[in-house]
């Protein structure tokens, strides 16, 4: 009796609670077969909500990540936004687009609707940015600054200039992915193969130490003192690098690389879903690529 009584017990214990189902979720995401639609960046909620945007159109497409096809949510070109990159969801559940080569902030409700639409300078092309507080900090990879926004329950205020150029050391030429604790920047910087380290009380800005190796990158992923960079270096190469940062993000320590992205894909940016990394297939190294154009697990980390 008291060895099937413990036999009942150890089986409850292991067995699913009444209801439970396992979530199937694809390894792949078609997101759009439009020619010409070249993807670029990529949001994901917590509750599973993607967003994928289009550099090649401007188009924002939406899906959830159990299944494996995604549909439009804005249309191409639409609000003049003809080019699409960096995308957040805010935690009022507003969703934040860079417009890239249209040197405009584009903001939207759940629905689609259009709430602002905040303007850089000429020939800016507004990259990725990141939400600290308050405020929205914006990378420039044309002219390699970086600019601010004021960002709150009322709305999105209107972008100023907040780091110029001629500030930052060594000189950048092409600033890309961006992150934040709150406390610190973190920005990518394609040209000179850094990652650069801004204190956003004083806007001191230093290079992290890598003391083992390159860490710079076009899409960033920050969770703790853990940092993914979607590192396209070319010549067909293309990881995610995992780095550790050390308590005040000096000092980066290379942990692991993926394992390769699929010849010609060009994986850009990145976001977590649960246990698992995914990262956007841009083929901008064949630009305008071949669709259909996808989304697609990181091989090889969590």
């Amino acid at each position: 009796m008291k060895r099937l009584a413990l036999l009942t017990v150890l089986l409850l214990l292991t067995a699913p609670a009444a209801g439970a189902t396992t979530v199937h979720r694809p390894t792949e995401y078609v997101v759009s077969t439009t020619p010409g639609d070249t993807l670029e960046g990529i949001a994901v909620t917590p509750g599973g909500t993607m967003y994928v945007t289009s550099v090649g159109s401007g188009a924002v497409y939406r899906g959830d990540t159990r299944t494996s096809h995604l549909t439009p949510f804005l249309a191409p070109g639409s609000d003049g936004r003809t080019s699409a990159t960096g995308i957040h969801v805010d935690r009022w559940g507003r969703v934040l687009i860079a417009g890239a080569s249209t040197s405009k902030l584009f903001l939207y409700d759940a629905h689609g609707r259009l709430l602002a639409v905040r303007k850089a300078a000429d020939g800016s092309f507004l990259n990725d940015f990141t939400i600290a507080g308050d405020a929205v900090y914006v990378t420039d990879s044309a002219h390699n600054q970086l600019w601010r926004a004021p960002l709150t329950a009322a709305g999105l205020g209107e972008l100023e200039p907040w780091i110029t150029r001629d500030r930052i050391q060594p000189t950048p030429y092409f600033l890309n992915g961006i992150v934040t604790n709150g406390k610190v920047l973190l920005i990518g910087e394609q040209g000179q193969d850094v990652t650069y380290r801004v204190d956003l009380r004083t806007k001191q800005v230093s290079v992290v130490n890598v003391p083992n190796g390159i860490l710079s990158g076009d899409g960033y992923l920050l969770e703790g003192h853990r940092l993914y960079a979607v590192y396209n270096a070319g010549a067909g190469k293309y990881v995610t690098r995992f780095a550790q940062l050390n308590d005040d993000f000096t000092t980066a320590t290379l942990i692991a690389d993926s394992s390769p992205g699929a010849a010609g894909a060009t994986p850009t940016t990145i976001a977590r879903d649960r246990g698992r990394l995914l990262w956007v297939n841009s083929q901008l190294d064949v630009a305008p690529g071949t669709p259909p154009y996808t989304v697609s697990v990181v091989p090889g980390l969590r």
